[in-house]
Parts: C-alpha cells; structure tokens; sequence
C-alpha cells in the first residue's frame, strides 16, 4: 500500500465545542473548511499529518485512541492550559523511554498527549 496523505478524524458530540478547543485553546492552524455553512467541517494541520472535525456523535471519548503532540515544552504548554480550564490528566514528567510527557482532555474526553523531546533524548542524537 501507497499511502499519500492522511488525517486522524474526530466526530465530536458538540462540534461548536471542540472547534474552539482545537482552534483557539490548543491554538491548531486551520489547512481547511468545507461543507455547509451550518454543519461545517474543519481539517487542522498537525505537526505533519492532520486532524479532521466533521460530522457529529453522541458516544464520549472512550474509545483508545489518542493524538499524541510534539511540543517545544510540556510542562509550559500544560500550565497555559490549565490555566485556560483544560482538563489535565496528567502533568508533566520524564517517562522511563526519556520523553516528557503531560496529558490532557480534549472535551470529549479523548486524550491528547503532550510530547516534549530533550536536548539528550537518542530521537534528537546524529545516528552516526
């Protein structure tokens, strides 16, 4: 298999709801909208792939998935939006494979995690 491009889509109960939280609290750029007016679809960029609100559900966020963010630092990122009333799962700490990781909630409930790399992490070492 080929594959060219790709996105994660999300079907949210409240669509109005987590637009804000992607677009203004997370602060996502937006890559594209479409569809009606009154239902539109939104598809935001996301480090190198992309996450597509569209449509509408009633179940909650229970499911495993996961979106999993690079950030510049966790810990910063996860007090901004503490302070922005975003649920925090879990702050941030250095797992045992070296990363840096904080854990919050989208309004659904999905779980987004926070990722920072440090300076000593093997991912940012030459390979040769």
């Amino acid at each position: 298999m080929e594959v060219l491009s790709s996105r994660v889509l999300l079907r949210p109960r409240d669509p109005t709801r987590s637009r804000r939280f992607y677009a203004e609290t997370l602060g996502l750029a937006v890559y594209r909208e479409f569809g009606p007016p009154d239902h539109p679809g939104v598809v935001f960029f996301l480090g190198q792939g992309f996450l597509e609100l569209s449509g509408s559900s009633q179940e909650a966020g229970t499911t495993g998935m996961q979106l999993w963010l690079q950030v510049r630092d966790a810990a910063q990122e996860e007090k901004r939006l503490r302070e922005g009333g975003v649920t925090v799962l879990r702050e941030a700490r250095q797992e045992p494979w070296g990363l840096i990781e904080a854990w919050i909630a989208d309004p659904d409930g999905h779980r987004i995690a926070l990722v920072q790399v440090p300076d000593d992490h093997p991912l940012r070492r030459d390979p040769r």
